[in-house]
Protein backbone atom coordinates (compact mmCIF):
# COMPACT_ATOMS: atom_id res chain seq x y z
CA UNK A 1 0.00 0.00 0.00
CA UNK A 2 1.32 3.69 -0.98
CA UNK A 3 2.52 5.73 2.15
CA UNK A 4 -0.73 8.15 3.35
CA UNK A 5 -0.05 11.86 3.44
CA UNK A 6 -0.34 13.04 6.04
CA UNK A 7 -1.50 16.49 7.59
CA UNK A 8 -1.86 18.62 10.50
CA UNK A 9 -5.30 20.01 11.00
CA UNK A 10 -5.65 22.54 13.92
CA UNK A 11 -8.68 24.34 12.32
CA UNK A 12 -7.13 27.75 11.04
CA UNK A 13 -7.35 28.80 7.58
CA UNK A 14 -4.17 27.84 6.93
CA UNK A 15 -4.36 24.42 8.16
CA UNK A 16 -7.36 24.00 5.48
CA UNK A 17 -5.30 25.30 3.04
CA UNK A 18 -2.58 22.44 3.73
CA UNK A 19 -5.55 19.58 3.93
CA UNK A 20 -7.07 20.97 -0.52
CA UNK A 21 -3.16 20.99 -1.16
CA UNK A 22 -2.22 17.34 1.13
CA UNK A 23 -5.56 15.96 -0.67
CA UNK A 24 -4.23 16.54 -4.41
CA UNK A 25 -0.70 15.38 -3.29
CA UNK A 26 -2.54 12.22 -2.07
CA UNK A 27 -4.37 11.95 -5.63
CA UNK A 28 -1.10 12.21 -7.51
CA UNK A 29 0.55 9.67 -5.25
CA UNK A 30 -2.66 7.18 -5.17
CA UNK A 31 -2.29 7.43 -1.57
CA UNK A 32 -4.42 7.70 1.61
CA UNK A 33 -4.97 11.11 3.16
CA UNK A 34 -4.87 11.15 6.60
CA UNK A 35 -6.13 14.49 8.78
CA UNK A 36 -3.93 14.54 12.35
CA UNK A 37 -4.67 16.95 15.42
CA UNK A 38 -2.19 17.10 18.26
CA UNK A 39 -4.34 18.01 21.03
CA UNK A 40 -1.58 19.38 23.81
CA UNK A 41 -4.02 20.16 26.42
CA UNK A 42 -4.03 16.46 27.21
CA UNK A 43 -0.60 16.40 27.90
CA UNK A 44 0.41 19.79 30.00
CA UNK A 45 -0.10 18.23 33.72
CA UNK A 46 -4.21 18.47 33.12
CA UNK A 47 -4.33 14.85 31.83
CA UNK A 48 -5.57 13.91 35.13
CA UNK A 49 -9.07 15.50 34.18
CA UNK A 50 -9.14 14.06 30.38
CA UNK A 51 -10.56 10.67 29.10
CA UNK A 52 -7.24 9.32 26.37
CA UNK A 53 -9.88 6.57 24.93
CA UNK A 54 -12.56 10.05 24.44
CA UNK A 55 -10.32 12.53 22.84
CA UNK A 56 -12.52 15.66 23.35
CA UNK A 57 -15.53 16.14 21.04
CA UNK A 58 -14.39 19.49 19.32
CA UNK A 59 -11.70 18.16 17.98
CA UNK A 60 -13.35 15.14 16.50
CA UNK A 61 -15.42 17.74 14.94
CA UNK A 62 -13.19 19.81 13.74
CA UNK A 63 -11.53 17.00 11.75
CA UNK A 64 -15.05 15.83 10.80
CA UNK A 65 -15.64 19.06 8.70
CA UNK A 66 -12.09 18.90 7.76
CA UNK A 67 -12.73 15.60 5.83
CA UNK A 68 -15.98 16.61 4.78
CA UNK A 69 -14.47 19.30 2.80
CA UNK A 70 -11.84 17.40 1.49
CA UNK A 71 -14.14 14.47 0.26
CA UNK A 72 -16.26 17.31 -1.22
CA UNK A 73 -14.05 18.12 -3.88
CA UNK A 74 -12.11 14.68 -4.39
CA UNK A 75 -14.75 11.98 -4.56
CA UNK A 76 -13.23 8.37 -3.73
CA UNK A 77 -10.26 9.85 -2.06
CA UNK A 78 -9.55 7.23 1.61
CA UNK A 79 -9.73 9.96 4.40
CA UNK A 80 -8.83 9.00 7.55
CA UNK A 81 -8.80 11.39 10.50
CA UNK A 82 -6.95 10.97 14.18
CA UNK A 83 -6.62 13.06 17.12
CA UNK A 84 -3.02 12.64 18.63
CA UNK A 85 -2.73 13.31 22.75
CA UNK A 86 0.65 15.32 22.34
CA UNK A 87 1.64 18.68 21.92
CA UNK A 88 2.03 19.85 18.26
CA UNK A 89 5.77 19.48 17.21
CA UNK A 90 6.28 15.69 18.72
CA UNK A 91 2.40 14.40 18.02
CA UNK A 92 3.26 15.32 13.80
CA UNK A 93 6.71 14.10 13.88
CA UNK A 94 6.05 10.57 15.93
CA UNK A 95 2.52 10.05 13.70
CA UNK A 96 4.32 10.92 10.40
CA UNK A 97 6.73 7.87 10.82
CA UNK A 98 5.31 5.33 7.84
CA UNK A 99 3.89 8.25 6.07
CA UNK A 100 5.06 9.32 2.80
CA UNK A 101 4.64 12.95 3.25
CA UNK A 102 4.10 15.42 6.15
CA UNK A 103 1.69 18.67 5.41
CA UNK A 104 1.46 21.46 7.12
CA UNK A 105 -0.59 25.06 6.62
CA UNK A 106 2.93 28.05 7.55
CA UNK A 107 0.82 29.43 9.94
CA UNK A 108 -1.73 28.17 12.42
CA UNK A 109 -4.48 29.69 15.37
CA UNK A 110 -1.79 30.72 17.18
CA UNK A 111 0.11 32.84 14.54
CA UNK A 112 -0.76 36.40 13.84
CA UNK A 113 -1.28 39.09 10.71
CA UNK A 114 1.55 39.02 9.28
CA UNK A 115 3.62 36.11 10.39
CA UNK A 116 4.64 34.11 7.38
CA UNK A 117 5.83 31.08 9.12
CA UNK A 118 4.49 29.56 12.58
CA UNK A 119 6.45 27.99 14.95
CA UNK A 120 4.79 24.48 14.49
CA UNK A 121 5.98 24.95 11.00
CA UNK A 122 10.08 26.00 11.54
CA UNK A 123 10.30 23.34 14.76
CA UNK A 124 8.49 20.41 12.36
CA UNK A 125 10.38 20.74 9.20
CA UNK A 126 13.54 20.83 11.14
CA UNK A 127 12.87 17.71 13.10
CA UNK A 128 10.92 15.34 10.59
CA UNK A 129 11.75 12.35 9.84
CA UNK A 130 9.61 12.00 6.43
CA UNK A 131 9.93 15.45 3.71
CA UNK A 132 7.58 18.12 5.37
CA UNK A 133 5.74 20.47 2.73
CA UNK A 134 4.94 24.14 4.33
CA UNK A 135 1.54 25.60 2.03
CA UNK A 136 0.99 28.81 2.77
CA UNK A 137 -2.34 29.96 3.21
CA UNK A 138 -2.56 32.44 -0.04
CA UNK A 139 -0.51 31.86 -3.17
CA UNK A 140 1.13 34.75 -4.77
CA UNK A 141 2.37 32.35 -7.49
CA UNK A 142 2.82 34.59 -10.91
CA UNK A 143 0.82 33.14 -12.92
CA UNK A 144 2.04 35.25 -15.96
CA UNK A 145 5.33 34.81 -15.03
CA UNK A 146 5.90 31.56 -16.74
CA UNK A 147 4.21 28.51 -18.82
CA UNK A 148 3.20 25.34 -17.52
CA UNK A 149 3.94 23.47 -13.98
CA UNK A 150 6.93 23.52 -12.40
CA UNK A 151 9.05 22.30 -9.91
CA UNK A 152 12.00 24.23 -8.56
CA UNK A 153 14.95 22.21 -6.63
CA UNK A 154 17.75 24.08 -4.79
CA UNK A 155 21.17 22.25 -5.53
CA UNK A 156 24.15 21.87 -3.35
CA UNK A 157 26.62 21.32 -6.31
CA UNK A 158 29.54 20.62 -3.43
CA UNK A 159 27.19 17.80 -2.23
CA UNK A 160 24.25 17.14 -4.19
CA UNK A 161 22.16 14.56 -2.51
CA UNK A 162 20.50 11.40 -4.04
CA UNK A 163 17.28 12.24 -1.58
CA UNK A 164 16.68 15.82 -2.58
CA UNK A 165 16.81 14.90 -6.25
CA UNK A 166 14.70 12.17 -6.42
CA UNK A 167 11.82 13.46 -4.22
CA UNK A 168 12.26 16.47 -6.68
CA UNK A 169 12.45 14.78 -9.92
CA UNK A 170 9.31 12.39 -8.82
CA UNK A 171 7.12 15.39 -7.77
CA UNK A 172 7.81 16.82 -11.22
CA UNK A 173 7.04 13.35 -12.89
CA UNK A 174 3.72 13.05 -10.57
CA UNK A 175 2.54 17.09 -11.86
CA UNK A 176 3.37 16.70 -15.71
CA UNK A 177 5.94 19.37 -14.85
CA UNK A 178 9.09 20.68 -15.78
CA UNK A 179 11.82 20.66 -12.99
CA UNK A 180 13.76 23.51 -12.42
CA UNK A 181 17.14 23.12 -10.81
CA UNK A 182 18.73 26.64 -9.41
CA UNK A 183 21.84 26.62 -7.90
CA UNK A 184 22.53 29.62 -5.91
CA UNK A 185 26.12 30.29 -4.89
CA UNK A 186 27.99 33.35 -2.95
CA UNK A 187 31.29 34.50 -4.10
CA UNK A 188 33.91 33.27 -1.31
CA UNK A 189 34.74 34.52 2.07
CA UNK A 190 38.19 35.79 1.57
CA UNK A 191 37.57 38.10 -1.38
CA UNK A 192 35.43 40.27 1.25
CA UNK A 193 38.61 39.35 3.61
CA UNK A 194 41.05 41.27 0.88
CA UNK A 195 38.68 43.60 0.13
CA UNK A 196 38.56 41.89 -3.56
CA UNK A 197 35.88 43.00 -6.24
CA UNK A 198 35.80 40.94 -9.17
CA UNK A 199 35.21 42.70 -12.27
CA UNK A 200 32.34 41.21 -14.87
CA UNK A 201 34.52 39.35 -16.86
CA UNK A 202 35.72 37.49 -13.72
CA UNK A 203 32.43 36.62 -12.52
CA UNK A 204 30.98 35.17 -15.56
CA UNK A 205 34.00 32.97 -15.23
CA UNK A 206 32.96 31.79 -11.44
CA UNK A 207 29.75 31.61 -12.84
CA UNK A 208 30.63 28.93 -15.54
CA UNK A 209 32.32 27.41 -13.01
CA UNK A 210 29.41 26.80 -10.71
CA UNK A 211 27.06 25.88 -14.17
CA UNK A 212 29.19 23.24 -14.99
CA UNK A 213 29.05 21.65 -11.35
CA UNK A 214 25.31 22.11 -11.54
CA UNK A 215 25.26 19.94 -14.74
CA UNK A 216 27.41 17.59 -13.63
CA UNK A 217 25.29 17.07 -10.83
CA UNK A 218 22.03 16.38 -12.49
CA UNK A 219 23.35 14.65 -16.09
CA UNK A 220 22.97 10.99 -13.94
CA UNK A 221 19.34 12.17 -12.94
CA UNK A 222 18.60 13.80 -16.88
CA UNK A 223 19.30 9.58 -18.39
CA UNK A 224 17.18 8.66 -15.74
CA UNK A 225 14.26 10.77 -15.96
CA UNK A 226 14.60 11.18 -20.01
CA UNK A 227 10.86 12.42 -20.51
CA UNK A 228 11.35 15.10 -17.50
CA UNK A 229 12.13 18.59 -18.99
CA UNK A 230 15.25 19.94 -17.05
CA UNK A 231 16.03 23.66 -16.97
CA UNK A 232 19.23 24.54 -15.11
CA UNK A 233 19.72 28.08 -13.60
CA UNK A 234 22.46 29.38 -11.53
CA UNK A 235 22.32 32.90 -10.07
CA UNK A 236 24.54 34.57 -7.38
CA UNK A 237 23.02 34.65 -3.91
CA UNK A 238 21.30 31.36 -2.70
CA UNK A 239 18.53 32.32 -0.47
CA UNK A 240 17.34 35.19 -2.59
CA UNK A 241 17.77 32.96 -5.80
CA UNK A 242 15.56 30.25 -4.94
CA UNK A 243 13.14 32.94 -3.14
CA UNK A 244 13.12 35.07 -6.58
CA UNK A 245 12.82 31.97 -8.93
CA UNK A 246 9.67 30.74 -6.54
CA UNK A 247 7.64 33.10 -7.93
CA UNK A 248 6.63 30.77 -10.93
CA UNK A 249 7.11 27.93 -9.07
CA UNK A 250 4.51 25.62 -7.81
CA UNK A 251 6.48 23.73 -5.18
CA UNK A 252 10.20 24.43 -4.19
CA UNK A 253 11.90 21.46 -2.56
CA UNK A 254 15.33 21.60 -0.67
CA UNK A 255 17.42 19.38 1.02
CA UNK A 256 17.85 19.57 5.06
CA UNK A 257 20.75 17.59 6.51
CA UNK A 258 19.92 15.39 9.85
CA UNK A 259 22.98 16.03 11.52
CA UNK A 260 23.27 16.72 15.44
CA UNK A 261 23.50 20.22 17.15
CA UNK A 262 23.90 21.27 20.81
CA UNK A 263 20.45 23.42 20.41
CA UNK A 264 18.98 20.00 18.71
CA UNK A 265 17.73 19.89 15.43
CA UNK A 266 17.79 22.74 13.02
CA UNK A 267 17.18 24.45 9.45
CA UNK A 268 20.20 25.53 7.72
CA UNK A 269 20.06 29.74 6.88
CA UNK A 270 18.78 29.53 3.07
CA UNK A 271 15.89 26.60 3.81
CA UNK A 272 15.16 29.25 7.12
CA UNK A 273 15.11 31.93 4.44
CA UNK A 274 13.07 30.16 1.84
CA UNK A 275 10.58 28.85 3.90
CA UNK A 276 9.85 32.73 5.05
CA UNK A 277 9.75 34.15 1.96
CA UNK A 278 9.08 31.79 -0.80
CA UNK A 279 5.85 32.40 -3.18
CA UNK A 280 5.01 28.75 -3.34
CA UNK A 281 4.72 25.35 -1.35
CA UNK A 282 8.06 24.62 0.55
CA UNK A 283 9.16 20.54 0.80
CA UNK A 284 12.11 20.40 3.02
CA UNK A 285 13.34 16.61 2.61
CA UNK A 286 16.01 15.08 5.15
CA UNK A 287 18.97 13.96 4.51
CA UNK A 288 22.26 12.36 5.86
Amino acid sequence: MTAPVLVGVDGSPGSIAAAHWAADEAVRRDAPLRLVHAWPWLTDGRDAFADEEAPPEAARRMLADAAEAVRGRRPGLPVHTDVVLDAAVDGLVAAAGDAGLLVLGSRGLGGFAGLLLGSVGMATAARGTVPVVVVRETADRDETAGTGAEVLVGVDTRAPDESVLAFAFREAELRGARLRAVHGWDLPPAFATVGFVPTPPELGDLEALEAKGLALALAGWRERHPGTEVVEEVRLGAARALVEASATADLVVLGRRRRPHDLGPRLGRVAHAVLHHAHAPVAVVPHD
